[in-house]
């Protein structure tokens, strides 16, 4: 008789997330509509919005870069100390420069499940020759980036070809709008299905 054949390894599972951070763009704060529509869609997981110092203070200009992915380790930190895991079971992310801060947090060593970059400021408007990629490479998390298709920040072109540089697996969903989507359920829905397809997050409604 011939022999039985080996069964294949189960697959190992994957990190469960924890908990979601997310950080609003450079004029925005933590009540920005785009960040409630994820936090109400990702019902079944905890999720922080926070503000960056600036905002915090009350001043129109952003925090420079090292202030503002310094307050991101921070309040990653802090939030997985209150749900008792480490920072590699939180994503990050937010919009624009928000998430661009969690990207260079990921870049520089912070640990984490993943990356949620909404409206990536790929380079300034008009001036595509401006990028700020250098540090995808060193993102080794799953990333997803979700962009308007009129996003002056960056074309849906642009982002595919320089998100390749990533350094882990990413994923772009490009939905109506400009800079600021037009649709934040449709936002809200590519950030609760990403996470449900890696096996991470929460399960959909009605499933």
């Amino acid at each position: 008789m011939p022999a039985a054949p080996t069964p294949a390894p189960a697959p190992a599972p994957a990190t469960r997330v924890a908990g979601v951070l997310l950080t609003p763009g450079a004029g925005g704060d933590r009540e920005h509509r785009s960040l409630l529509a994820v936090e109400q869609a990702l019902s079944g997981i905890p999720v922080r919005r926070i503000d960056f110092p600036a905002r915090a203070a009350g001043r129109r200009a952003p925090d420079r870069a090292p202030v503002a992915v310094a307050h991101v380790r921070a309040q990653a930190q802090a939030f997985a100390d209150e749900l008792g895991v480490g920072t590699e079971q939180i994503v990050l992310g937010g919009r624009s420069y928000g998430g661009r801060m969690c990207s260079l947090a990921v870049a520089e060593g912070l640990p984490a499940a993943g990356l949620v970059l909404l409206s990536y400021p790929l380079h300034p408007p008009g001036k595509p020759a401006s990028l700020r990629v250098q540090h995808l490479p060193a993102v080794h998390v799953p990333v997803l980036a979700v962009s308007g298709l009129r996003d002056p920040f960056g074309t849906p072109a642009e982002l595919a070809e320089h998100l390749a540089a990533l350094g882990g697996p990413h994923e772009l969903v490009l939905v109506p709008g400009a800079h600021a989507p037009t649709d934040d359920a449709a936002v809200a829905a590519a950030v609760r299905d990403w996470l449900v397809r890696l096996g991470r997050g929460p399960t959909p409604a009605g499933s």
